[in-house]
């Protein structure tokens, strides 16, 4: 994998209070989403901040949203094509990484799955057509 996060998402309670503050608290630069998204970016170099309802985050990854498996964030690692997803998805199997989520169809448009580090910080390993930092 090469050494490099792309987003860094934070689930969270009030999708609309928090895209204010890091908006108009931290003066974040706010990438355009159609007002229906349910999502919000802030680019950070070539790193973006993603904010998401801590629910969706949670059910996108596969886990109960109690407190107890999720920690309310993940990071993220895109790649460049499906196959490339698929081929770290295999050496992760292979070097019995715990796979949360394998790689699938994703509804906003790309290919994603999920896996645990040896702390269970949640990564998502990804194909997004629509981010260019890949």
């Amino acid at each position: 994998m090469e050494p490099r996060i792309s987003f860094i998402t934070l689930g969270v309670a009030d999708l609309d209070r928090a895209t204010r503050f890091y908006a108009d608290v931290l003066k974040l630069p706010r990438i355009p989403m159609p007002d229906d998204a349910g999502v919000s970016f802030f680019e950070m170099g070539k790193t973006w901040l993603s904010l998401f309802p801590r629910e969706e985050l949670a059910k996108d990854a596969g886990l109960a949203n109690d407190g107890g498996g999720f920690a309310g964030f993940t990071l993220a690692h895109n790649l460049g094509s499906i196959e490339a997803v698929d081929a770290l998805f295999a050496e992760l199997r292979a070097a019995n990484v715990k796979i949360v989520k394998p790689p699938h169809r994703a509804p906003w448009g790309g290919y994603s799955g999920y896996f645990a580090d040896s702390e269970g910080f949640l990564w998502e390993v990804a194909w997004n057509p629509h981010f260019p930092h890949a």
